[in-house]
Parts: C-alpha cells; structure tokens; sequence
C-alpha cells in the first residue's frame, strides 16, 4: 500500500475548481493500492492534514470540520520524505510515496509547487518545474511554440510596467498587428479568468485593465473563427493522446462561466470532425507536448480553423479539470482508460519518471 498524497485548495483564482477536482480524484483513486493523505491549503495560504469526510471539499466545508484538521507543511528534507504534522503532543512524520498535486493556476500549475516536491524528493504527478512554468505563463508558451514551428494565433505580449507608459501605443499596435475581434489573457491564469474578447479599441482598454487585475503581464491574440477541439495526453518519453473532445460554449467564448455555471455549454467526445483530421489533432497534440517539454499528463487545447482546417495550438493546461465534468478524464475515458484505471496510471507515471 503506498501512501499517495492529495494537495487541494491553494492561493489561487482557480481554489474552488481545484477543492471540487480533488473530491472526484480522491473518490476515484484504487483503495486497494494506495492510502490518501490529504493536505489542503486555504485561500489565505494555510495548510492542514484534513482526515474529514471528502464531501466537505467543495465550497471549503472541510475547514469547518475542525475535528479534521492539523496543522501540517511538505518537508524539506529528503530524510524526511513526507508531510511533517503538527499533533498536540510534538511533530510527526507521514512518508509519502507519490503526489498528486491537484493544484490548478497559480501557486499549483506554475511549477512553484512541483520544484518544491523536486527539493523535497517526492514523486508527483505531472510536468516537472520548467515545463510546468513555461506552460503557465502564456508568453513562454507562444514563444516556444513560435520556435518550435507549431502553428498558433498571431499575438502580443507586453507588461503592465511598459503599457503603463503609453496605453494608446499599445492597443493601436495591437489593432493594427491582429485586427478585431481580439481577446485578452493574462499570462498567468487558469480557467479563464481574466479572459476578455474585444472588438474595438474601447472594449479593448477595459479587457487590458481587466486582465491586468489578474497577472501583471498579459497576452493578445487574434480571434480565429474554429472548431474548438481538446485532447488529453498522459505519459513521459513516449506519450499517448485520448480521443479528442469539441467544446461548443453557451456564451461568446469559453469563459469561466461556460466552464463551470451555465450548463448549456456543449461537449463532444469524440469531437465532430472527420477521422483524418481527428488523427492529425492527437498528432498535433503530442508533439505540443514533447515540444513544450511536458510529462506525465497535460491537456492540449487547439483550434480547427474554419476556413482552411488547419490545426492551431490554442493552450496547453498541465494540471486539467478532474471534476467529475471535466474533459481530461471523460476523454480518456471514451479511449477505454476508466478514471480509477487513469489515476493508477498517472501515479505509475510519477514514480517511473522520477524514481527517487
């Protein structure tokens, strides 16, 4: 039996998808091979052992279940190799075999957490530190991409710092350079927070300054008018794609509230498109992954231009959705990998590659 530790919550835009993604990864995790250790992190940034009850997770319950909760951090120390917790009667040491941090956007998904668990000594779940990082901040995401010759929406990234100087050079460059609609990320958030379509200069000043109360650098891109398609891939030296999925929002694009509050949003698996160029997508999606330096599991996200079916990166998300809505695990699902069969395999996955 290995001692498999969950991380849930974090300093994050994105705490209340993560609590609600790690109940349905722990619900599904194989008993007979693995024993859970939970350590949620709150908002403000505390962390805890939480021995409760997995259905107070969502909306943060399990803080209120005080019964449950001990104060306990990651060790350091590779002696350690565990989780240190902090008991009434002095400190104790849990080892931990395996992690599994379900961690998404900042503080979780940006390589701040994993090159933690990679001092520390433990195996994980996922990309390592770099890849990690450069698939979070979207600026070294299309740089990369960029160089790797990968197909992807014209774009522009700049700083709060430099826009500040001179906001009228910059969104009339941006107009010139992507022409309208355009959207508006910030470099560094999840689930699309932050995220805006503009349509003219106006609309475009209040999207910056939107994004801009999320991270303090920002991407724009060049709206292209495509099927929206996703595909889950999963392992280290030699990766497999899923079946694709196609994401048809209820609202003007695929935000936050299309994600997770209206469920008029539409999903398909396997996606709408014809069997060549669902074959190119999982193609198309490896070599995203092997580019971008990835390991362990990433959902890769693209576009099928409208107009001439080529196959465009959108964003790669190296810790998806687990909800039991989400598409990472659906999709893998409709290629034949149960969910309780996929988290075996992605822990495997971890202890292989990092096999300390």
């Amino acid at each position: 039996m290995l001692n498999a530790l969950i991380l849930f919550g974090g300093v994050s835009s994105e705490h209340d998808v993560s609590v609600v993604s790690a109940k349905s990864v722990i619900e599904n995790i194989p008993s007979d091979k693995y024993n859970v250790i939970m350590v949620g992190i709150s908002k403000d940034g505390r962390w805890f052992r939480y021995s409760g009850d997995v259905a107070n997770l969502p909306e943060d319950k399990w803080l209120e279940d005080t019964a449950g909760l001990t104060k306990a951090v990651i060790s350091p120390d590779r002696n350690d190799h565990g989780i240190l917790v902090f008991e009434a009667d002095g400190v104790k040491t849990i080892r931990i075999d395996v992690a599994f941090p379900v961690l998404h956007g900042k503080n979780g998904e940006d390589g701040t957490i994993q090159g933690f668990l990679q001092l520390a000594g433990i195996p994980f779940v996922g990309c390592d530190m770099l890849a990690s990082a450069c698939c979070m901040d979207k600026v070294m995401t299309n740089t990369l991409a960029d160089a790797a010759g990968i197909p992807q929406a014209k774009w522009l990234g700049f700083s709060s710092y430099d826009y500040g100087k001179n906001p009228a050079e910059y969104i009339d460059r941006a107009a010139d350079y992507l022409g309208f609609p355009i959207f508006v990320k910030p470099a560094n958030a999840g689930s699309s927070v932050g995220v805006s379509k503009a349509d003219d200069k106006e609309g475009l000043a209040v999207a910056i300054e939107k994004a801009f109360r999320e991270d303090s650098k920002l991407v724009l891109e060049e709206g292209i008018d495509g099927i929206e398609v996703e595909c889950a891939v999963m392992g280290n030296e030699e990766p497999v794609a899923s079946v694709c999925g196609e994401v048809v929002p209820c609202n003007d694009f695929y935000d936050f509230e299309a994600k997770y509050v209206n469920p008029a949003s539409e999903l398909h698996i396997p996606a709408r498109l014809s069997d060549e160029k669902h074959e190119e997508v999982r193609a198309a999606a490896r070599n995203a992954y092997k580019a971008l330096g990835c390991s362990g599991l990433t959902r890769v996200d693209f576009f099928v231009r409208k107009s001439d079916g080529l196959v465009m990166l959108n964003e790669p998300n190296t810790i998806p959705g687990f909800t039991s809505i989400s598409m990472y695990p659906k999709m893998f699902a409709a290629s034949g990998l149960p969910y309780a069969e996929l988290i075996d395999r992605l822990f495997t996955l971890a202890l292989e590659k990092w096999e300390i």
